[in-house]
């Protein structure tokens, strides 16, 4: 992929009129909705139950399946879910399954109740996760299938619209379920969070609908590529029949991608990128883990948080996404990937400043917006710089790899986000000057490869 640096602003947000990019916005939805259900919703559910920020930071290890979702990438790609395969197409039949479980999971909680049950409570958050996470492997395949390999612009485009969807999946999602959960609170309900799951499971049934609007091409060039590396590979094995057969489907599914990867980098830079797409955004990842928790130590209703981070920050995230995308395509994505890092850093700052400063809804706003605004830019950076790595022939796979990746960063490491602040004895000031140093590493890494990455 190739990315265009001259072109008007006029141009580049033409692209974004393409229909087929309200398609990829809905995918994006369907993407950013779960991270609220195991993420805000379960931290506040936990928090107003009583439990302690070193337990609910430890909770959030369940993102961790999201690091790890490219180990079956390649059954996604080939194993054809029963009747809905042939009903709606092979991605979607995918994608509605894992929605179907997270629905039944969202009733389940409806039923139980966390202090009793906080085993149980995780034990369905994780199998909310693993199905987010492997939906998103499908969800992916399914935006990129979307545009022609060729079609540089429209990819570009499409990978600042998918993060938008996402962010409003994530922000839209989050303004619902803390609205919701405040309402029936305020109607004296005693178990308003358990009766806010099932109004999110409205929301997921509506994505449901909303998916079978979304074109899946029908190509075999997918098939017939598989097939010839298994062929490959079973000629090269020194036996042969049922064993050969099964050893080369594995060897093509799961080796093929890796090896491409480094043999098209090479093994050091190869190397390299991991390192900066696992550390990049473990600082941001700090920082939203605790920031829920940190406003409501900080004296925010709910309502306030909905306003403020979930409502006014998803409108700031869709302009700076559009205008990110716009960013990186006229200035390459290296020097977006370092400007956007330095962004994130230097916002992180701001929650110092409204730490120290006292509850004050304007410095909340402000430091809200500009966060938003540095994670806009950061994100559709990091998906641009991501999807032009991979390699077309292993696109499903190459991509779960390396977006499981820059999630390890932010899962495992970030699971010990509530044991800093206890460690720091609630100096949250202190906190988040730490997680604005935490970019630093992984920009020193960019620069030590930058000149040796064959992207614009």
């Amino acid at each position: 992929m190739e990315i265009q640096k001259k072109q008007t602003f006029s141009e580049t947000f033409a692209t974004y009129l393409d229909k087929r990019m309200i398609k990829i916005l809905l995918l994006g939805i369907i993407s950013g909705f779960p991270w609220v259900l195991i993420g805000s919703s379960l931290s506040l559910w936990l928090k107003e139950d009583g439990l302690s920020r070193s337990t609910i930071g430890w909770a959030g290890l369940i993102f961790g399946v999201y690091a790890i979702n490219y180990l079956w990438a390649p059954l996604i790609d080939r194993i054809r879910i029963p009747w809905l395969t042939k009903k709606i197409g092979h991605r979607r039949g995918w994608i509605i399954s894992m929605q179907f479980i997270i629905l039944a999971s969202l009733v389940f909680w409806s039923l139980i109740n966390p202090t009793a049950n906080l085993g149980l409570i995780i034990f369905v958050g994780l199998i909310i996760a693993i199905a987010s996470a492997t939906q998103d492997i499908t969800v992916d395949a399914l935006r990129i299938e979307q545009i022609g390999e060729n079609e540089g612009k429209s990819m570009q485009a499409g990978a600042a619209m998918a993060v938008v969807g996402w962010w409003t999946g994530y922000k839209l999602g989050g303004v619902i379920s803390l609205n919701t959960a405040q309402y029936f609170q305020n109607l004296g309900i005693e178990n308003y969070w358990q009766i806010t799951f099932l109004v999110l499971g409205i929301v997921i049934i509506a994505c449901n609908i909303g998916l079978l609007f979304v074109h899946e091409p029908q190509t075999i060039s997918r098939k017939d590529s598989q097939k010839k590396t298994d062929e490959m590979i079973e000629k090269k094995l020194k036996f042969s029949g049922t064993i050969a057969k099964s050893a080369a489907w594995v060897g093509g599914t799961i080796g093929g991608p890796i090896i491409s990867f480094f043999k098209q980098n090479g093994f050091k830079i190869a190397l390299g990128i991991l390192v900066f797409i696992f550390l990049f955004k473990i600082g941001e990842a700090f920082l939203g883990r605790m920031s829920v928790i940190f406003y409501k130590e900080m004296g925010f209703s709910k309502s306030d948080i909905a306003l403020y981070s979930k409502g006014l920050g998803w409108l700031t995230t869709v302009l700076f996404t559009l205008l990110g995308g716009l960013f990186a395509i006229r200035s390459g994505v290296i020097k977006a990937m370092f400007i956007s890092g330095i962004l994130m850093a230097s916002t992180n700052i701001l929650f110092s400043v409204l730490a120290w400063s006292g509850k004050s809804e304007l410095i909340f706003a402000i430091a809200v917006i500009f966060d938003d605004m540095a994670a806009a830019f950061a994100t559709v950076a990091f998906v641009a710089f991501i999807s032009m790595l991979v390699d077309r022939t292993y696109t499903a796979t190459q991509y779960a790899l390396l977006a499981s990746i820059g999630t390890a960063g932010r899962t495992t490491l970030a699971a010990s986000s509530g044991a800093m602040v206890d460690w720091l004895n609630g100096d949250w000031g202190i906190f988040f000057i730490i997680t604005a140093l935490m970019v630093i590493p992984s920009l020193v890494c960019l620069w030590f490869i930058r000149n040796k990455l064959k992207l614009q």
